[in-house]
């Protein structure tokens, strides 16, 4: 029936590709970012014992987390999810732009060579744990940023094969067409709170996600702050719902302390 109801709002048949089709299928900037979304949301609506006290989305993943503790509609998230995956690829198609992982290197000092690079756009996208972050720019931003990461005594850069500089200010023609979108769609009150990336602290009011969330295209990705966060207030145990456990091993990094499992 979900998937029924995908087919028709995305306009093609994303569960037969899902299903059947191949990993090139997969790969496809339409077809990406909505069947990780299906996966994820489909995989919790269909557990319906699972009543999580807090949420939080790694990028994609507040979509998800919006419908799970029910400021979207399954619908209005999906419709959201596949104009931000299009709007996202006409952006990256303006500029030559890349993003790059940065190994054993402290926060402080990969956020002050990153403001040290006046002429070309490098930022910080991802904080995705101790040790790790991802960084955003132009290809020749993220060229000088590696190097001298690597003089600073980085563990290693490695250059993503991504297609474009997300979470950065280059992102920003998406921001303004996913603004339009959110602004057009009725958020409700959540259920329960959600850890935003661009704020790491638990949100109620349903006017301030929508504005996190617009923020979040050009916006870093604070996960290992949220994660903080979410343990201050009281987390013990984080369930990742979707494919894959890349997650929960970030959860362990950040402290691994942490009870963690999967649903996948």
């Amino acid at each position: 029936m979900l998937f029924e109801e995908a087919n028709d709002i995305l306009g093609f048949d994303i569960s037969s590709i899902m299903f059947d089709g191949s990993a090139e299928d997969l790969k496809q900037t339409n077809v990406t970012q909505p069947a990780v979304f299906l996966h994820s949301v489909i995989l919790f609506l269909i557990n319906e014992d699972f009543k999580p006290d807090m949420v939080a989305g790694h990028s994609l993943g507040e979509f998800s987390a919006l419908v799970a503790n029910g400021t979207l509609t399954f619908q209005d998230a999906l419709r959201l999810v596949s104009i931000r995956a299009n709007a996202m690829q006409k952006a990256c198609e303006l500029a030559p732009s890349t993003m790059a992982a940065i190994l054993n290197l402290d926060d402080a000092i990969v956020e002050e060579i990153c403001s040290s690079i006046k002429d070309e756009v490098v930022v910080p996208a991802n904080y995705n744990c101790p040790g790790q972050i991802v960084i955003s720019g132009t290809m020749k931003g993220i060229e000088i940023a590696c190097e001298k990461m690597k003089n600073a005594n980085a563990k290693r850069t490695l250059i993503l094969p991504v297609g474009g500089a997300f979470h950065s200010p280059l992102m920003e023609p998406a921001r303004k067409e996913l603004q339009e979108a959110i602004e057009n769609i009725q958020f409700a009150k959540p259920k329960y709170p959600i850890y935003q990336n661009v704020n790491a602290t638990a949100v109620f009011d349903e006017n301030e996600i929508k504005k996190n969330l617009i923020s979040q295209l050009t916006a870093s990705v604070r996960w290992t702050q949220s994660v903080l966060k979410m343990i201050d207030d009281g987390a013990t145990h984080f369930t990742e719902v979707g494919p894959g456990k890349v997650l929960q091993g970030l959860v362990l990094k950040i402290n691994k302390t942490m009870s963690v499992d999967g649903v996948s």
